[in-house]
């Protein structure tokens, strides 16, 4: 399944009013974020198509207090997106690695978060007066 991917967290804007008043603990949603972005990275790796291995080893993981990326290519194999998406002029059939690691790693992903929002919670839990 070729195209752009996204996983959504219901509730996310609740979610993130919630852990606003939570104060510093806001900060650690970028873990979070590393976290469940590097169960997708790992399964990409895994999923890439391998000739010299450089294209497995370009994807990695940006991770930021609003969410995480995985990202695939760079200067050195700017052929990432070619790979994934296909190029019918140059008779590339898509292989979409990516999209397919988000796909398997889903349930994966979910639990990561439970697990780190759960983590968060029992923090705040005992640092609260």
């Amino acid at each position: 399944m070729a195209g752009n991917a996204a996983f959504t967290v219901r509730g996310g804007p609740k979610l993130a009013k919630a852990l606003d008043r939570m104060g510093d603990r806001l900060d650690d949603m970028r873990s979070v974020h590393g976290e469940a972005a590097s169960v997708v990275a790992e399964r990409a790796r895994a999923l890439a198509p391998k000739v010299s291995g450089a294209l497995a080893d370009s994807i990695r993981v940006e991770a930021a207090d609003g969410g995480a990326v995985v990202l695939a290519g760079d200067s050195f194999v700017p052929y990432a997106g070619p790979i994934h998406f296909g190029w019918r002029e140059r008779n590339i059939e898509p292989q979409p690695f990516m999209t397919d690691a988000l796909d398997d790693a889903g349930p994966d992903v979910r639990n990561a978060y439970a697990d780190g929002v759960a983590d968060i919670v029992r923090t705040f839990d005992r640092e609260a007066p």
